[in-house]
């Protein structure tokens, strides 16, 4: 797999860079950026901090659960994926918004304060997804160069206050009853980048699949179904899976996002997608029985689709 080193800043001079990342992923459906110790050292307290959560008892992880967003805890069985229920368990980390901010107080669906479980964890994860945020901006301004776009953020404008979110998993053991971990998707945003720990068990396809090794001081990132939408196809969202291990295995998922009342638009072509409706209605396939779910106004979300407001 190839691994690349991000620059500092991104000029137009990186211009053979942003092909090579390009053609890694029209190849392979993936590629490695190198991190450096202080990102190495912000990735490992933010799995230090998930581990710690994850092993605390039922009832107290049980209870950091929203109703206004899809931020917080999910149990085994609880998220669908291909049909069928997962065994893993998520706390997912979407923007943080209180309880005073408009965008609450008018119901817009997923918005809500994150049920934090604690003040470290908070700060250690909050950390880690801005790391990757900058980073996320930096991948997008490649991508525009690789592409040929002409203007080096013609995609960061899409993630302009981006709806970015994280999902801290944990993976049981593979037993005699317990064979699931993750079934095979794509994944609905622009950009992914995942962390692992050095347990293993994430797998992409391009033409087969393949098994991506877990290495120290690196991410995995690949592109999602918006990415692919936007582009035309010429970067296709990879489909991924997880298989379990013979030990409990730990990752996290980055997700860098359009802006969430943002209008996608492809590059050439006709069509339009409202990423706020699109992540919603996602959420909400994968997680029926979600509390969020079953209180989501999707008339609200059809005023956001046609409001002044929205952005191209």
């Amino acid at each position: 797999m190839r691994t690349f080193h991000l620059p500092t800043t991104v000029t137009g001079s990186h211009v053979s860079l942003a092909q090579e990342m390009m053609a890694a992923w029209q190849a392979d459906g993936i590629f490695q950026i190198a991190t450096d110790p202080v990102q190495d050292r912000i990735t490992q307290e933010a799995f230090a901090e998930s581990r710690r959560f994850f092993h605390l008892p039922d009832e107290i992880k049980a209870a950091c659960v929203s109703d206004l967003s899809y931020s917080g805890y999910a149990a085994p069985g609880e998220e669908i994926t291909a049909g069928e229920r997962d065994r893993s368990e998520i706390f997912t980390i979407c923007k943080d918004v209180s309880l005073g901010d408009p965008r609450v107080e008018q119901r817009w669906p997923c918005h809500g304060p994150v049920p934090w479980p604690s003040l470290a964890y908070q700060q250690r994860m909050q950390e880690f997804m801005d790391n990757l945020g900058r980073m996320g901006e930096k991948l997008l301004r490649l991508t525009a160069l690789g592409l040929g776009l002409g203007e080096i953020d013609a995609l960061t404008r899409l993630t302009e206050d981006g709806w970015h979110y994280l999902r801290a998993l944990r993976y049981p053991r593979l037993s005699e009853h317990t064979t699931r971990g993750l079934g095979t998707h794509t994944d609905y945003g622009l950009l992914v980048m995942v962390a692992q720990d050095g347990i293993g068990g994430l797998h992409v396809r391009n033409e087969t699949w393949a098994y991506v090794k877990p290495e120290p001081g690196v991410l995995a990132v690949f592109p999602g179904d918006m990415l692919q939408f936007l582009t035309d196809g010429r970067l296709r969202a990879t489909p991924h899976r997880v298989k379990l291990n013979t030990r409990e295995r730990f990752s996290m998922a980055y997700f860098h996002e359009p802006n969430f009342n943002t209008v996608v638009r492809p590059l050439h072509g006709d069509g339009a997608i409202h990423y706020g409706t699109h992540f919603t209605k996602m959420f909400m396939r994968s997680f029926p029985d979600h509390p969020t779910t079953r209180q989501i106004r999707l008339d609200v979300l059809e005023e956001l689709r046609f409001s002044p407001a929205r952005r191209g």
